[in-house]
């Protein structure tokens, strides 16, 4: 039964990997944007910096731009201050959606207000907090570092996955202790007819759930189609800057595949 119980939730928290998007675009550096400025950076170095729409630096020299380059930088900044936020967001929707799964199992097996989904319940808000700091995120300002995304879910994954798995197959123990006192509570019922009650109700609620999910992996699947269209439309804008900005000939940010 723990067995069951176990491999539920996992198939559950992970699901939408099994739809993740490939998308294969790399970023070779970091980028931070804030309202002010957006930053290119290499090695711990800023590389290119754009302050507002037209004013360009490389390595920390400023560029004399033309109005046509000048026209280009403004819709390159434009679209990377677009698909960074967009590409924080749905990682952040991802593990979400893994959190909200389980936490429909352990209310589901042991009521919304039991100690158990509680203590799911601050760890796993603890886990999104840090997630979100993890990309620097806040109202106006957004970090993501060199990484490619030919999974978009791997932006998330590493230690966040293992640490779910271990917060899961951890308190299995204790959830299925509270599910076993609420059987011993059904009288009328043989203990073989309570464990295959159990287990009936245990795949019918994973099938529910995995119904609900899969419709919102989904939906995150649809997105990330979406922003890697959106990356090789900017990936080709910042192709025109190289050739047209001399001091930009050596800069690669996206690179398609």
């Amino acid at each position: 039964m723990a067995f069951i119980a176990r491999s539920l939730f996992v198939s559950c928290l992970f699901i939408s990997a099994a739809n993740a998007q490939q998308c294969d675009i790399n970023f070779n550096y970091g980028v931070i944007i804030d309202p002010a400025h957006l930053r290119i950076i290499s090695q711990g170095q800023t590389y290119v910096q754009i302050n507002g729409q037209h004013q360009l630096f490389v390595s920390g020299r400023e560029i004399s731009l033309n109005n046509e380059q000048k026209k280009q930088l403004s819709e390159y900044s434009n679209g990377i201050r677009s698909q960074v936020p967009a590409i924080v967001s749905i990682a952040i929707e991802g593990v979400e959606l893994g959190l909200k799964a389980v936490n429909k199992v352990i209310s589901s097996l042991t009521g919304e207000n039991s100690a158990s989904h509680q203590q799911f319940q601050e760890k796993f808000d603890e886990m999104k907090w840090r997630l979100r700091t993890r990309f620097n995120h806040s109202d106006d300002s957004y970090y993501i570092a060199p990484q490619d995304f030919d999974d978009f879910d791997e932006i998330f994954a590493g230690e966040f996955e293992k640490e779910i798995e271990t917060i899961v197959t951890d308190s299995v123990g204790t959830i299925l202790v509270a599910v076993g006192e609420a059987m011993t509570h059904r009288e009328e019922q043989s203990t073989e007819q309570r464990v295959e009650t159990f287990d009936q109700r245990i795949e019918t609620m994973g099938n529910d759930i995995k119904i609900d999910i899969s419709n919102q992996a989904n939906a995150l699947e649809n997105k990330a189609e979406i922003i890697c269209a959106n990356l090789v439309k900017l990936d080709q804008i910042e192709n025109k800057l190289q050739l047209e900005i001399p001091a930009l000939a050596e800069f690669n940010l996206i690179v398609t595949n």
